[in-house]
């Protein structure tokens, strides 16, 4: 049995600086010292052993399988569930059901800012839900360019648009990672991330409106604006509440596309609004019933997901469930109760579970797979050879972003169950009241460096939420912060300013659209800052 010792220095702030030092050196590593992510995570990984070891005297066994712990996690459910939304995702397209889905979509309005919210908006929060990985913005911002939107223009709006749905990216990961590594309850941090985010989300089309075609755009486009901002923000409010956040980007798109191809049936802006260069959109058109059945591979994961949800079903895989065999819970030798945490980041002396719970059924990546086995079934230029031949080259394509998010969980369970994390939070407190207002600008500069919410809340999540306990804040409330700001630096994340240059031929032109960006980052980032500070007085 070890106990974790939260100031090993004698002076609090030295030793939450000591605690910090690997995140700081792996924020460092990927700006001024520009090395490849996986390089970083492994020094960050390596630093991190160093300081649990001689800092906090954490037992090298122990250390060791915290950072073995990390990895597991990593890899299940997180990297399964990865692996599957993108090979779902890359099945859709070889299929050729894709070049569907998106002409379907180009062709329901000759108006481009009705284009932008369709494609930009909608659709990009869809491909963010099925992906994420920067799928959407590459996807969408290419797409905008063959409707005639001008490159540099297009990349800003997909950028833009992602501030919408960020949070729920790839089946809910981030928020799925937010829970588990806050320790917080999935359904509280959801009910949070309706708090800090919906409101926002509201005027996003009308932001986007706006970028495009200035106030005219709005006044002649306002029942769009009006439709799509309320009834997109209603559908994420209510499936975040009723089914968490795997749905979250794919119910609430799915929905709001339809509508607005159906809203448009029967009414169109006065005047068509399209940029000069704007070739004439394509005659073809593709039937309801070839349409429908494009969508389909999506539609099959909506109700795999749906039903993976239902309490019913969940019911079944519970303790004393007919399918509770088919969880395996694994306790990690030399760690599993055999470090305890202290007063004042636990009530009473308590010791830590070290369990890696693999749901073989019951996980989420498992309805995505019954979605890809579904798909591979019901298409005729699909067979198993190819499907399979489809995840080798998603396996190929993803392993080192992959195995990166799984050396950062290391270091994540590392700082958590040495006490360092629990270091800098007991530093933190010292803002007290005070330190909800910056609690996003965290999240944010883990996004902005890392490119990924997802590795934002590995890193900072446990830290929120062991700062919220200590100043007397909600816990989910913090950890939604952290995921909401880092959702605002995703408008000027690298990697995704990047992603957005290629994908519009503007290669080079990276610190000119960040430019372009930075303002309405800032500004997202105020109002998540603000609001959370708000509601810290009143949850």
């Amino acid at each position: 049995m070890w106990q974790q010792t939260y100031d090993p220095s004698g002076s609090l702030y030295r030793s939450a600086l000591v605690a910090a030092l690997p995140i700081l050196f792996f924020l460092v590593a990927l700006t001024f010292l520009k090395l490849k992510g996986l390089t970083a995570a492994i020094a960050t990984l390596a630093l991190s052993i160093l300081v649990s070891l001689v800092v906090f005297q954490m037992p090298l066994e122990k250390i060791l399988a915290a950072a073995i712990f990390g990895i597991l996690a990593g890899l299940w459910p997180i990297g399964y569930i990865v692996l599957m939304a993108v090979w779902l995702y890359r099945l859709a397209v070889k299929s050729g059901k894709f070049e569907i889905i998106q002409a379907s979509i180009a062709t329901i309005s000759d108006d481009q800012r009705i284009q932008v919210i369709l494609i930009a908006f909608c659709f990009g929060a869809f491909l963010e839900g099925a992906a994420g990985f920067g799928v959407p913005i590459a996807i969408c911002a290419a797409l905008l360019v063959e409707l005639g939107f001008k490159p540099f223009k297009a990349a800003m709006l997909c950028l833009l648009a992602n501030a919408a749905s960020g949070a729920y990216g790839a089946i809910g990961i981030p928020v799925l990672v937010g829970a588990q590594q806050g320790g917080v309850e999935l359904r509280d941090l959801s009910v949070m991330m309706i708090a800090i985010v919906q409101l926002s989300t509201l005027f996003v089309p009308l932001l986007l409106v706006v970028v495009l075609d200035g106030y005219r755009g709005v006044r002649e486009t306002w029942p769009v604006l009006l439709l799509i901002g309320l009834m997109f923000s209603g559908l994420q409010v209510m499936t975040l509440y009723l089914f968490g956040p795997e749905l979250t980007d794919i119910i609430a798109p799915l929905v709001s596309m339809g509508t607005l191809a159906l809203f448009m049936q029967f009414w169109q802006p006065k005047q068509i609004y399209r940029e000069d260069s704007a070739p004439p959109i394509s005659s073809l058109r593709w039937s309801f019933k070839e349409v429908i059945k494009a969508w389909s591979p999506f539609y099959i994961l909506t109700a795999t997901i749906l039903i993976w949800s239902l309490p019913q079903f969940e019911g079944l895989f519970a303790s004393n469930g007919i399918l509770a065999a088919t969880v395996l819970k694994l306790q990690i030798p030399f760690l599993h109760l055999q470090v305890e945490q202290l007063p004042p980041i636990a009530d009473a002396v308590r010791a830590l579970p070290a369990v890696w719970n693999v749901a073989l059924i019951s996980a989420s990546g498992t309805a995505i797979l019954l979605a890809v086995i579904l798909t591979t079934l019901g298409s005729s230029r699909l067979s198993p050879s190819v499907s399979i031949q489809q995840l080798k080259l998603v396996i190929r394509d993803l392993w080192s972003p992959l195995v990166m998010i799984s050396l950062i969980m290391a270091v994540a369970y590392i700082a958590n169950f040495s006490g360092a994390s629990s270091s800098i939070g007991l530093g933190l407190a010292r803002t007290g009241t005070v330190f909800p207002l910056i609690a996003p600008v965290i999240g944010w500069l883990g996004v902005f460096i890392t490119g990924s919410v997802v590795n934002s809340n590995t890193l900072f999540a446990h830290l929120q939420s062991v700062t919220a306990s200590q100043i007397g804040t909600n816990q989910a409330l913090l950890v939604a912060a952290n995921t909401s700001g880092g959702v605002m630096a995703k408008l000027i994340s690298p990697q995704s300013i990047a992603i957005a240059a290629a994908a519009v031929g503007q290669v080079g032109r990276e610190s000119d659209i960040m430019r372009t960006t930075l303002l309405y980052s800032f500004g997202f980032l105020v109002y998540v800052c603000l609001w959370t500070f708000i509601l810290s007085f009143m949850v």
